[in-house]
């Protein structure tokens, strides 16, 4: 059954998705994959995943309404119905977040003909990965405050500096990388580049070990790399403004990449868990206070799906990434209180980690409680992006 509203295009589509993910579900493998993007560590993870978003672009559902000179299917409203047919069968994460959700966009509104050329079709078809170079050990929150420096030499920029919570920094090929060209001004003073990263001189990728005692960020040192100015993005001094652009897609990231993670629903899978827990002298899910907690995240998660309708409809959008950008807020916190919820249910068992065979869900709940932080922070605070909405999207005055 189509949804309603759609074009013939789109209907013809919707289908052609539902029956390409029926007749092709994702591979079965022994390799131990992640939760998220957030917890790739291994090269096998990456070259699966990397494996799965091929077959999905080759198929249509990743670039679906990009351009085809730019390597993308040419559809209209089309690639909605693709993330939401690869999420409702519960499909593997699409391996190229940076690239599909914040590279593309930016280099699609800033960029030059060349630049959409060479860079757009292989980061669809995950040939090329992208990381992103924001965060610096003193620019976190404020981002403006960036002192990694590209200084002009002759066709190019000379940049020396540090990055830091970079995520798939040690399996990227390129880096959005913002940089300061001019100490004279703090948001002027900033220019974009499209960084090779990959075996390029003077870049240095070492990874950082997380609390849940896995690799998936990493710092980033630059010491006399040179960037072709070819490779800068938009005017020298714009950074800001295509950052800006960035952060704007960076919080529906999800959204713009399609794909998900293949996972029982959240709700189930806390009724689940409250069915084989212990509370009380019985069973957690006849525990009244337990019950109405797994309730409570349940309204929300249906506000979330409904709230995800609403932003397919037109005419109740009016600004293009308000919802995309709320949506942001509101999931990451509410799978962040799913895990602690998920952690007070087990109880004394939640200190078991996973491949501990006493460990509920194989330690699934420890591990998406520690993840779910980093969800919240990255692409800047939830705190930050609640004034992000207000003032740039509402139109509300700045708090003094």
């Amino acid at each position: 059954m189509s949804t309603p509203n759609l074009t013939a295009e789109q209907i013809e589509f919707q289908e052609h998705a539902r029956a390409w993910l029926a007749a092709n579900p994702a591979p079965e493998t022994q390799i131990d994959l992640p939760l998220s993007q957030l917890e790739l560590a291994k090269r096998e993870q990456v070259e699966y995943y990397r494996e799965w978003q091929r077959s999905c672009y080759e198929a249509g559902l990743v670039g679906t309404d990009i351009a085809k000179e730019y390597g993308g299917h040419g559809h209209s409203g089309c690639q909605d119905i693709a993330n939401r047919e690869m999420s409702r069968v519960g499909a593997p994460f699409l391996l190229n977040t940076v690239g599909l959700s914040m590279m593309i966009p930016a280099v699609l509104k800033h960029g030059t003909e060349e630049q959409k050329r060479r860079f757009i079709p292989k980061a669809l078809s995950a040939e090329e990965i992208w990381c992103q170079g924001f965060s610096e050990p003193g620019a976190g929150s404020d981002m403006a405050n960036q002192q990694t420096m590209a200084v002009r030499r002759g066709e190019g920029w000379v940049v020396n500096g540090h990055k830091v919570w970079t995520s798939f920094g040690q399996f990227a090929k390129h880096m959005i990388l913002l940089a300061r060209t001019s100490r004279d001004h703090k948001y002027d003073g900033l220019s974009f580049f499209l960084c090779p990263v990959e075996g390029h001189a003077g870049v240095t990728v070492k990874p950082l070990v997380k609390m849940t005692g896995e690799l998936g960020f990493n710092e980033v040192f630059f010491e006399d790399c040179v960037i072709d100015d070819s490779l800068r993005l938009d005017e020298v001094g714009k950074g800001w403004t295509v950052a800006m652009t960035v952060l704007t897609h960076e919080r529906g990231a999800a959204e713009g990449a399609g794909g998900g993670i293949r996972a029982v629903h959240p709700i189930e899978r806390l009724i689940g868990l409250a069915k084989s827990s212990q509370r009380g002298g019985g069973l957690a899910a006849d525990d009244p206070v337990t019950r109405d907690a797994i309730i409570r995240q349940a309204i929300v998660h249906e506000g979330i799906r409904q709230d995800a309708r609403r932003a397919r409809v037109p005419a109740l959008n009016d600004h293009p990434m308000r919802l995309p950008m709320g949506q942001g807020v509101v999931r990451t916190e509410f799978e962040q209180d799913c895990a602690r919820l998920g952690v007070d249910i087990a109880g004394a068992r939640s200190t078991l980690y996973k491949h501990d065979d006493a460990a509920p869900d194989n330690g699934y709940w420890p591990l998406a409680y520690m993840n779910s932080y980093a969800l919240t922070i990255a692409g800047g605070s939830n705190e930050i992006q609640r004034n992000i909405l207000g003032e740039r999207i509402l139109g509300m005055p700045k708090s003094k």
